[in-house]
């Protein structure tokens, strides 16, 4: 019983670590970008860039979704909103503060 007591123990510590680590990393560019996910995930369960009937990513052009719509951790995903960071930055324009704001 009580090595599942420590085991819960080790995994909240480790989990606690990893969350020091990611805020570390965090700066603006990375915060906007966390904001824009939970924007998006209000609004869409699926991605708002599948094509449901063809299975086919709109942001890939042409490629197959591999994750089957859910974009939470989809790199393409991640990388389209990093490249409209930087676009809105390039251009000195005001970020997004909804992900609707951003479609």
């Amino acid at each position: 019983m009580s090595t599942q007591r420590d085991a819960k123990i080790f995994n909240e510590e480790a989990l606690e670590r990893l969350v020091k680590v990611e805020k570390k990393d965090e700066g603006p560019k990375r915060s906007w970008i966390n904001k824009m996910m939970q924007s998006a995930r209000l609004h869409y369960k699926k991605c708002p860039y599948y094509d449901h009937k063809t299975k086919m990513c709109f942001i890939a052009l042409g490629e197959k979704c591999n994750r089957d719509g859910r974009f939470d951790g989809c790199q393409v995903f991640i990388e389209f909103i990093e490249a409209k960071y930087d676009d809105y930055v390039k251009r000195n324009a005001p970020l997004p503060v909804d992900f609707l704001d951003l479609v």
